[in-house]
């Protein structure tokens, strides 16, 4: 048995996952776009040094689906997940993650997208294990934007995977990646596995000894669009 780590948005689905999930909300609810508006202070602090990547996250999430209730996006949820799955993984990606499944792997889905759709994903993928970014709901049960958790990237990344590695001594581990911000975790992989990288994060990649593994996602094979809710 191998402990093997994979991330989502890029490296097992073509795009980014958050943004599909918002707008396809969005439309369902006939909520008006004009929300995306509400991220803007965030996004200029963010451009100045004075807020990071997860605070981002927390305003667009609250910003876009604060308000909606548990009920809600859970039906949106199991909409969207065989969407994504059919539509926007990469048959690779789905085909490395049941090669390693019926290996006996140990699958674990670790990715900074939220908490309001990636475990689902795991579970209809069959992973053991999932670690993601956690948001918040308030007493009444409607969705406030507030993250429970870090945000689930970079060194966040690098101090889960290290626990994963305690939990499992001895165990061979497995990462697979594609951006620069999941190199600080792939380096610790005995087998780190860099994806459909950038052209500079293969070369920053280099410099730590990280070899690029595959490249399953092109523009010739990615869809032109996102799913969103048919």
């Amino acid at each position: 048995m191998r402990l093997v780590v994979f991330d989502l948005d890029g490296t097992s689905t073509y795009r980014d996952t958050l943004l599909p999930y918002v707008r396809g909300y969005l439309e369902r609810s006939h909520r008006s776009r004009l929300r995306l508006a509400g991220v803007v202070p965030t996004l200029a602090s963010f451009a100045l040094g004075f807020a990071d990547h997860g605070a981002v996250k927390s305003a667009f999430i609250r910003s876009t689906l604060g308000g909606a209730t548990r009920e809600q996006l859970a039906d949106w949820t199991a909409e969207f997940v065989p969407l994504l799955i059919s539509t926007g993984c990469a048959p690779e990606a789905l085909d490395a993650i049941r090669g390693h499944r019926e290996a006996g792997d140990l699958l674990v889905l670790m990715s900074a997208s939220t908490d309001l759709y990636v475990p689902q994903i795991a579970s209809a993928l069959e992973f053991a294990e999932v670690i993601c970014t956690g948001v918040a709901f308030d007493a009444a049960g409607r969705l406030s934007g507030t993250l429970t958790t870090a945000n689930r990237r970079g060194p966040e990344k690098v101090r889960c995977f290290e626990a994963l590695l305690r939990r499992h001594p001895g165990v061979a581990s497995v990462a697979y990646g594609n951006a620069a911000s999941d190199l600080p975790h792939l380096v610790l992989a005995g087998q780190p596995r860099l994806v459909n990288a950038s052209p500079q994060t293969i070369r920053q990649a280099a410099v730590l000894g990280i070899k690029p593994y595959a490249a399953w996602i092109t523009s010739t094979c990615a869809p032109a669009k996102a799913p969103e809710r048919t």
